[in-house]
């Protein structure tokens, strides 16, 4: 990825979706200008969902994913379908594809009622236009088109473009707790945890935000924060500090300086913050045996100190006396019925889009299990979460009914 490109969680989803043969990777072809997906005559061709980032105005930067058709049969049939229903929870405009030379099918029908009940918005494309000598019909959110002749394509993208919204809304990682000219000092443990050769997303999302807003950072790591400190002429608007360093960070910061973390901040910028910090009350209460799912957004190498499988369930069992039961689960495996467990623990999410982050939250929500991530939990269970929430008086507002939590 080049430095100036938009990352994958921070462009609109858009989702090919429909049974096999419908013409669904053609389509993507010709919607991309590329060859993104393998095209054949042969039912189920495309076995994964393909992912392609790419620019189509006026949306700006988009993925286009490609997914397995929704009729698809047998064993391996019902695990290409599962994968496709996982991408509904990560599209933000869905796009059904259908054989014109067949209509609708019942398969087709379906989808639309999951878009409905999703309040996803959606197109429906006739496909094979050039099969076909007849025009059907077509509400304002259909359209015929042919990914051979290329027919229809430019008003395709012009009907996808037409869901971009007025005005985004205003989503900011820190930009909108800092004026011009404020300093914010970003701890950063580099461990064996940590990238060779590189920070991760959050830390550099979080660092040209700052830049954008005319602000100065200074990055540290948790044993020179002190001296870092020391050494400015003038204090800090903010610390923070990577979760896993909390502890010694919230020791060494002054108590008149905001302090949160990356996962914290990151947590708001996907419009969960609140949610997620009710769940910590259940933090304390966990009992012998409870089952409590740990899951994470990516896929990476497990080290024998792994902050998922390792750290935080011993942290967990430190703070609440108890042992529960753990279920780990990694980047696109989510369950679908969570009510089998106590609480759930999810990672940042930076790897998410927020309408996948959003889904998973929902999720348990409806299955009634309170979920935290892990920056949260960790602030919980050092005694200084409230602190790591100073500089959000809104939410501190909206928990004051539920002080378990803080």
């Amino acid at each position: 990825m080049g430095l100036n490109e938009t990352v994958s969680a921070e462009r609109l989803h858009i989702g090919f979706f429909g049974v096999r043969n419908a013409g669904k990777s053609s389509l993507v072809n010709a919607v991309t200008g590329q060859d993104l997906a393998v095209v054949s005559d042969i039912k189920g061709t495309t076995t994964d969902p393909v992912k392609k980032a790419m620019e189509l105005l006026p949306l700006g930067p988009v993925v286009i994913i490609d997914t397995p058709g929704l009729d698809d049969e047998g064993e391996l049939g019902a695990q290409r379908v599962k994968k496709a229903r996982q991408i509904l929870a990560q599209t933000d405009i869905a796009v059904l594809v259908v054989d014109s030379t067949r209509g609708r099918t019942g398969a087709d029908e379906e989808l639309i009622e999951l878009f409905e009940e999703k309040k996803l918005p959606y197109l429906v494309v006739y496909n094979k236009a050039d099969l076909i000598d007849w025009e059907p019909a077509l509400k304002d959110n259909e359209i015929l088109v042919s990914a051979v002749t290329r027919d229809g394509i430019y008003e395709l993208k012009e009907k996808i473009g037409a869901f971009a919204p007025a005005a985004a809304r205003d989503k900011y990682i820190l930009a909108d707790l800092l004026k011009p000219g404020d300093i914010v000092v970003l701890v950063v443990p580099v461990d064996e945890a940590a990238p060779k050769g590189r920070l991760i997303l959050p830390q550099q999302q979080t660092m040209r935000e700052i830049l954008d807003v005319h602000c100065t950072f200074i990055t540290c790591q948790p044993e020179e924060l002190k001296q870092t400190l020391s050494d400015l002429s003038r204090k800090p608007k903010l610390v923070v500090t990577d979760s896993q360093a909390f502890k010694k960070v919230a020791a060494d910061t002054p108590d008149d300086v905001l302090l949160t973390s990356f996962s914290i901040l990151f947590a708001r910028y996907k419009g969960s913050l609140q949610r997620l910090v009710e769940g910590a009350a259940r933090l304390s209460r966990l009992k012998d045996g409870d089952k409590v799912l740990i899951s994470e957004g990516c896929t990476h190498h497990r080290q024998c100190n792994d902050i998922g499988t390792v750290k935080l369930p011993n942290w967990i069992e430190a703070y609440s006396g108890a042992k529960p039961v753990y279920t780990f689960t990694s980047g696109t495996e989510f369950p679908e019925d969570l009510s089998e467990f106590t609480l759930v623990v999810h990672c940042g999410g930076c790897m998410l889009n927020e309408k996948e982050m959003k889904h998973r939250i929902g999720r348990a929500v409806q299955a009634g299990v309170p979920i935290v991530n892990y920056g949260i939990a960790i602030a919980c269970m050092n005694g200084i979460l409230k602190r790591s929430l100073q500089a959000f008086p809104d939410i501190l507002a909206a928990l004051e009914g539920n002080p378990s939590s803080l």
